[in-house]
């Protein structure tokens, strides 16, 4: 039984829960997923005490099982983030996001000047440092920091 001071929310039977969420990064999560279009339910909590980060986000999809690519934008934004995919109100599988070497078309570069922002060309960045997030664009070798990450539309 819950305490007076724990809030209960009810579990989903099939979909994704996205924990360990920094706090200061949920809506850009929500933003980049696209899950503010979405029709089906969407739990989320931010500021929630956490052991490992002090303060955490966590957001539960219903019906929603996400793809690589969208995997790889949570991971720009939330590195340390958990998935737990969720059938017939059973977790089925846990991973940790990871971030990959190599972005391909989610993210913009932050130089003006790049051909990728002037002509139809995919950008392509290596990632540098993925405990702080940096990308350095394949075209132009300017460094995209998380602070300036704007993703490409969906």
């Amino acid at each position: 039984m819950a305490s007076n001071k724990e809030l209960k929310v009810s579990a989903i039977e099939n979909g994704t829960v996205i924990d360990h969420i920094p706090s200061e990064n949920l809506f850009k999560v929500i933003t980049i997923l696209g899950l503010d279009k979405i029709s089906t339910q969407i739990t989320f909590g931010a500021n929630l005490d956490s052991k490992k980060q002090g303060r955490k986000a966590i957001i539960k999809v219903s019906e929603v099982f996400f793809q690589d690519h969208e995997i790889n934008k949570i991971s720009l934004v939330a590195p340390h983030a958990r998935l737990n995919v969720i059938k017939n109100f059973e977790v089925v599988e846990k991973s940790d996001v990871t971030i990959p070497d190599t972005i391909v078309g989610i993210v913009k570069c932050f130089n003006p000047k790049c051909v990728t922002n002037n002509e139809a060309v995919t950008t392509h960045f290596n990632v540098i440092n993925k405990k702080e997030v940096a990308l350095r664009c394949h075209y132009c070798e300017k460094i995209t920091t998380q602070e300036e990450l704007r993703f490409e539309a969906s």
